[in-house]
Order: C-alpha cells, then sequence, then structure tokens
C-alpha cells in the first residue's frame, strides 16, 4: 500500500503524542497502518431526513473495519428548510451551507484523513458536504439517507409537504375546513427521509448519481427500504478501496462534463431550482468556470421526461425507483444525445457502464424520448434588462398557458408584506409579485418562498398570477415563478427599481425576463439614485455572511471583496 494521507499524523517517533490521543479514541496498534476514513454524519433529531442517520452510519461504519479501514465519525449541522419556512429562521439556510462546508473541511484538513463518506440528505446539507469534499480532494463517497414514502390522504390519493403548505392556501381561500387542513397535516409526511417529491434534498441526491460521486441508487432508494442497508455496506467498503488507491478524488468526478451530466438529468426530471445555484457553486470550488447560459443550452436539447411532485400530485420518488431511478432515466434521455458516458464515478465503472442495464419499468413515470411531457429540459435561465446577470425558473412546473406572461408588478420588499397581500386578497389576475431585497446579500441568506407559491396555488391564481424575486423557491414550489433574479436589489440590480403597476414581461420560449416600457437610459438613472443598501443583519455570523457573499448567478458563494 502507497503512503496514506494520515501517515502525516501517525507516522515516525515525533507523532507519539499523536498516536496517544488516538489510543484515547481507542485505536489499536494495527489501525496506524489503516486508512483513515472520516464520516461526515449531518444526524440531528429536528430534520426528518435526517433522524435516521445514525443507523445509516453505524452500517456504514461496520463496513468500512471490516474493508480494513479506520472509521472516525463526526456531525455537522443541519436545517430543516420546511421548519425554518416563512419567518427568521430561514435566513439561516443557504448561508448554513458555507458553515457546513467549513467544518467538513477543518474535519478532514486538522486531522488529515484518507477518504471521506459524506452522510446527508437534505438541501443545503448535500452541497455543503461537497463543497467541502472539492477543497479537501481527498477521495469521498456521498451517501444520502433515501426519499420518505408519500402519504396518503383519506380519499386515497398521495400527499407530500407541499400538499400541506398548499392546504394553508385552500383553507384561507374557503375552498377546504380547517379539519380537512388538519386531516393534511397529519397524513402528508409519514416518515424518515426527505420530503417524497422533488424538492431540492432529492434533486441533490438524484443529482450526486449523475455527477457520480454517489453510488447508483442514491437518489431514489426510499428511506425505510431494506436496500438502503446494502448501499451504507456498499459506500463503506468502496470509500475504503478509494482511499488506498488515492482515487478517484472529487476533482477528477465533479468536471464541466459531469455537471453537464446532472443537469441533463435535472432537465430530464425537473428538479429544483436550488441545483442551479448548488451545482455553480461546486464548480467554483472544483476551480472552473460554468456560465449560466450553457444550462439553456443543455434545456434546448434534453426533453422532459419524468414528471414528479410538485409538477404532478401523483408520482413520488418511490414511483421513480420502482419505475428504474435515476439510471433509467439517464438511459433513456442519453438517447438524445450529450450525456457523456465517459465520465467516472466513485463506483469505479463509468457513466455509460452503470446505465448500461438499467431498465425502464413502465411509461407512466418514465417517458421515451419520442413523447416526452415537454421537448424542452425542465429549468430556463432568463435574461433582460431586469435580470442582466440571469434569473431561474422552473419550466417544467408551469402551467403550458402561462409560458408567456406579461403584468402589472405589485412591488414588496419582504416575503411577509407579499404574503399578508396575497391572503388577504389583494393579489389580483394579471399581477406579477415581486419581492425584492431577498437575495444573498439583501435578505441576507437568499430565504426560499414557498409560503407565497402554495399560497397563490392555494388561492387558485397559479395560472393568473405570477412571482419574480431575487430570492429563492423551495423544490416544491409550482407555477410561474422566477428567482435567482441577479443582480440582486441590494447590490443595486433593476429589480430595486421596478415601479408599482409597471409592466413585466416573462417568456420561457425567448429566455426573458423585461420590465417593459421602461429604457436602459431610464433604469440606469433609477439605479443611480438608489440609496445605499444598509445591511439588515448587524450582529451575528450573518452579517459576516452578507459582507462576503456573491450572487445568485455566481452560486451565492462567499468572496473576499476586491480590492
Amino acid at each position: 500500500m502507497a503512503a496514506l494521507r494520515s501517515d502525516e499524523v501517525k507516522k515516525g517517533f515525533s507523532r507519539a503524542p499523536h498516536r496517544a490521543l488516538f489510543r484515547a479514541c481507542g485505536l489499536s496498534e494495527e489501525d496506524f497502518g489503516k486508512p483513515f476514513i472520516g464520516i461526515a454524519n449531518s444526524y440531528c433529531d429536528i430534520v426528518p431526513g435526517h433522524i435516521h442517520l445514525r443507523k445509516v452510519s453505524q452500517i456504514a461504519k461496520k463496513a468500512i473495519r471490516e474493508a480494513g479501514g479506520v472509521p472516525f465519525e463526526f456531525n455537522t449541522i443541519a436545517v430543516d428548510d420546511g421548519i425554518a419556512m416563512g419567518h427568521s429562521g430561514m435566513h439561516y439556510s443557504l448561508a448554513s451551507r458555507e458553515l457546513i462546508a467549513d467544518s467538513v473541511e477543518t474535519m478532514v484538513e486538522a486531522h488529515k484523513l484518507d477518504g471521506l463518506l459524506c452522510i446527508a440528505n437534505c438541501d443545503k446539507i448535500v452541497p455543503g458536504m461537497l463543497m467541502a469534499a472539492l477543497r479537501t480532494n481527498v477521495p469521498t463517497i456521498y451517501l444520502s439517507g433515501g426519499p420518505m414514502l408519500a402519504g396518503k390522504g383519506a380519499d386515497g390519493k398521495p400527499l407530500d409537504l407541499v400538499s400541506v403548505f398548499q392546504g394553508v392556501g385552500a383553507y384561507k381561500s374557503g375552498k377546504i375546513p380547517l379539519i380537512r387542513l388538519s386531516d393534511v397535516e397529519k397524513a402528508a409526511c409519514p416518515g424518515c427521509g426527505s420530503c417524497a417529491g422533488m424538492f431540492t434534498a432529492n434533486s441533490m441526491n438524484c443529482l450526486a448519481e449523475a455527477i457520480g460521486i454517489a453510488l447508483p441508487g442514491n437518489g431514489t432508494i426510499p428511506a425505510v427500504d431494506k436496500r438502503r442497508e446494502e448501499l451504507a455496506k456498499a459506500a463503506g467498503k468502496r470509500i475504503v478501496e478509494m482511499a488506498i488507491a488515492g482515487a478517484p478524488t472529487p476533482r477528477q468526478i465533479v468536471t464541466p462534463a459531469s455537471l453537464d451530466n446532472a443537469f441533463i438529468l435535472d432537465m430530464a426530471m425537473g428538479g429544483s431550482t436550488n441545483t442551479v445555484l448548488h451545482g455553480l457553486a461546486l464548480a467554483h470550488e472544483a476551480g472552473f468556470e460554468y456560465p449560466l447560459s450553457r444550462i439553456n443550452s443543455i434545456a434546448a436539447k434534453t426533453p422532459y421526461i419524468c414528471k414528479v411532485s410538485p409538477a404532478t400530485g401523483d408520482v413520488h420518488l418511490q414511483d421513480v425507483d420502482a419505475a428504474g431511478g435515476v439510471s433509467a432515466i439517464l438511459l433513456e434521455v442519453s438517447k438524445a444525445g450529450g450525456l457523456d458516458k465517459g465520465c467516472p464515478t466513485v463506483s469505479g465503472k463509468t457513466v455509460g457502464q452503470v446505465i448500461a442495464t438499467a431498465k425502464v419499468s413502465g411509461s407512466k413515470v418514465i417517458r421515451s424520448i419520442s413523447r416526452p411531457f415537454l421537448s424542452r429540459g425542465g429549468l430556463c435561465v432568463l435574461f433582460g434588462n431586469l435580470a442582466p446577470d440571469g434569473a431561474v425558473i422552473k419550466a417544467a412546473a408551469v402551467d403550458p398557458s402561462c409560458m408567456r406572461f406579461v403584468g402589472r408588478a405589485r412591488c414588496f420588499d419582504s416575503e411577509d408584506a407579499a404574503n399578508d397581500a396575497i391572503l388577504s386578497g389583494k393579489i389580483r389576475p394579471g399581477d406579477v409579485v415581486v419581492i425584492r431585497f431577498q437575495g444573498p446579500k439583501g435578505a441576507p441568506g437568499m430565504p426560499e418562498m414557498l409560503a407565497p407559491t402554495s399560497n397563490i396555488v392555494g388561492m387558485g391564481l397559479e395560472k393568473a398570477v405570477a412571482i419574480v424575486t431575487d430570492g429563492r423557491f423551495s423544490g416544491g414550489t409550482s407555477g410561474t415563478c422566477v428567482g435567482h433574479v441577479s443582480p440582486e436589489a441590494a447590490a443595486g440590480g433593476a429589480l430595486a427599481i421596478v415601479r408599482e403597476g409597471e409592466r413585466i414581461l416573462m417568456d420561457i420560449g425567448k429566455e426573458k425576463l423585461e420590465l417593459v416600457g421602461v429604457s436602459d437610459a431610464e433604469i440606469a438613472r433609477r439605479q443611480k439614485a438608489l440609496p445605499k443598501f444598509k445591511p439588515r443583519a448587524r450582529t451575528g455570523w450573518l452579517s459576516r455572511y452578507a459582507f462576503l457573499v456573491t450572487s445568485a448567478n455566481t452560486g451565492a458563494v462567499l468572496a473576499l471583496p476586491k480590492d
């Protein structure tokens, strides 16, 4: 076996004090010749997607030992976006990605670990761990805890978390009684796992397979399925092999080509818009440029063939798994061209080899490319005088009648104000709800807007009202909802100068987001007259985050101010 990275902390007479401390942790003499494997576990008691990760870790830890490695488990934080939604807690969600990346990087570098097994499930935790893996560049496998099973209503129809959010709007508009909302609340989330639809957590878990940083099945095998245990065992065994070989490393796995593969899957499945933020952040950590316009090029040639909640209420991740999972989707969509089958994966096989034996079971969930739900992929990046650096919309969740939308601006500088207007009936058909100063710097933390989007659906306005924001949307969002507007309002972006009643155009076919009837010169004049933005976070680490964070078009990564 070649020299190990961990030899730096365990070999030679000068490392006797280090070995003494390792012995205090229970290591034996023979352990000092084995690879040291870090297990970054985001287990906690307050996130349904993570409550079972202690068990997952124990299975992987045993497999690492049996394969000849020494496992060292450590923990990091996890924010539940559903619980943080709609109040000040959401400011911490996206920002927590950076804390997670920093904490995992710290543990790997401080202890010179040879390999890393990242165990997570939800939203910002997945990209945070992968960002750390790319920084340290030690052999890494990402292992998810799996999706939650869908709930079931009294009428037998499937439910998920979005059903509850939309139920709030339905109750407020008088469409359902309180007892019905209570029934939905109690049935929607039946147990552990990441929320059952194609929301951000499951989007990232599936994309990790397409990138090649996770083993097959990672994205779709349900959390309560026995195959999850086998996946954990396989990951534990494989990470030891990778650590001994010193390869493949994350930077060999995460490349422009593998990120293209990830977005091809995203387009085919109609994944969360948050994947754009996280994909750009991974590219940043891997050290390569990935322009937003590249995503539109991928969308143009990738058919949308797998429609999952929130785009439909009938299909959830358990159904995708039964239909063949990520590998089956990649195999089918590869027929359209574009998929790079030569990309390496942590399995030791190429993407092409991984998907070669996949099969599509039933056409209801995964369609052939000859009869897709849409000929164009599920995400679209819009550009124009309102978003010169780009904005993102989940085209797959937009009604076909709304692919082009022109409406009058209703301007709000906070999510709460927008929600109050929606629920009080002040938003009318033909309105474009502008929610600004919600970007990475402005909010700070770029909060998700599941509450206003769900309220609009619940009020029956999803085909009549649009939302435009420099904040984010949950993967559970559906409707005409444009987010990530860049530059953000707090950075002097054009969204800050939109006036009540002015006309806004959103056109997915033309990839446009425009303030209609206002000249570039007038926009520039208004921008110049804007008062200097005063940061809303004045204490705590969010104040430091707001100072360092960049706009959404760069992945909302942290960067030192330019001289």
